[in-house]
């Protein structure tokens, strides 16, 4: 996750038509720190949820400013009055699991110049069905409409990665190993479809390249052998966590003998998996990963690992369907 030195602002993004309040997100000359612009309470609730407030807010402007490209909503100036102020309802067109509903609302705030409040129906995290509502929102209605598809690109996306976790710790309930995903994710919402991972049920691998170390066959190679690449990772990070992929049960005795702290077992079967298991003995963590699928899942928990890599939950997942509605007028 970026700080806020290194975290790189545009001064192009859209900003509120009436410059920058006290609380701007911009970066100024001279500032030690970028502040967050976004309603305190809701970055509150943003940081609560193990977000950066400021990231989301960066995340919002950059996803604005593509749907605009220097310019105005032409179809909402030309069709709506400028006073005008309208409702509009986030609502689920197909069950789920919702995940992203304040980045969502962190969206529109940004664009929003005038009233804006919102009325949070269910939280993330929440299975939902189809018909309900999830979120509303009351502001000008050219504001609700422009932000209305950058709003809900991320919260179908994110919704859908909740959705296909959850279908996954369902299948896995009750056996003790918990489904867990990978760096295969979308370059710039790294964060956001790890914390869409956790409302599915699922718990994160590392976040980055530096945070834990994970050695791979290519390290392998490289290093000439699992337990040598195991143990110069060891003497040049002692403090760090260490994963090592193992292909074969002898790599797996070498790299328990090593002090290997989590095994990735690739592409065991499940009989192999349970021989590793038993190996093992509990003195390292083990991981599958490859040939995973929700229908043999559970035989791979079943084995006793501790975890199931499966990076479809971040690379793979269908959308969730949502739409936001906007209420007629009363007449």
């Amino acid at each position: 996750m970026s700080t806020p030195d290194d975290r790189p602002f545009r001064e192009d993004l859209p900003l509120a038509a009436d410059g920058c309040g006290d609380s701007c997100g911009c970066a100024h000359e001279g500032d030690d720190a970028v502040e967050c612009g976004l309603d305190p309470a809701l970055a509150a609730l943003l940081a609560g949820q193990g977000l950066d407030p400021v990231q989301v807010e960066d995340i919002a402007h950059v996803a604005l400013s593509e749907d605009l490209d220097g310019g105005v909503d032409v179809t909402s100036v030309a069709t709506v009055p400028a006073d005008a102020v309208a409702t509009g309802d986030f609502t689920a067109r197909e069950a789920g699991t919702v995940a992203g509903l304040q980045i969502a609302e962190a969206v529109l705030s940004v664009i929003a110049t005038e009233e804006f409040t919102v009325e949070r129906h269910v939280e993330d995290g929440d299975r939902v069905e189809a018909g309900q509502k999830l979120l509303s929102v009351t502001t000008t209605t050219r504001e609700l409409l422009t932000g209305e598809r950058s709003a809900l690109n991320l919260l179908c996306r994110l919704s859908g990665i909740a959705t296909a976790t959850r279908a996954w710790a369902d299948t896995l309930e009750g056996t003790g190993a918990r489904v867990r995903d990978t760096r295969k994710t979308t370059a710039g919402l790294r964060a956001l479809e790890k914390y869409a991972v956790r409302c599915g049920g699922g718990v994160n691998h590392r976040m980055s390249l530096s945070d834990a170390a994970l050695v791979k066959d290519n390290h392998v190679v490289a290093a000439g052998g699992v337990a040598a690449a195991f143990t110069a990772v060891r003497e040049a990070f002692p403090e760090l966590p260490i994963e090592v992929e193992a292909d074969t049960l002898e790599q797996v005795r070498e790299v328990l003998d090593a002090g290997a702290d989590l095994i990735l077992l690739d592409n065991f079967t499940p009989a192999r998996t349970a021989e590793a298991v038993e190996l093992v003995a509990g003195r390292a963590l083990l991981e599958s990963s490859g040939r995973l699928t929700l229908g043999n899942a559970r035989a791979y928990a079943e084995t006793g690992v501790d975890f199931l890599a499966v990076g479809a939950l971040t690379h793979s997942a269908p959308i969730l369907d949502i739409g936001l509605d906007l209420r007629e007028a009363d007449l």
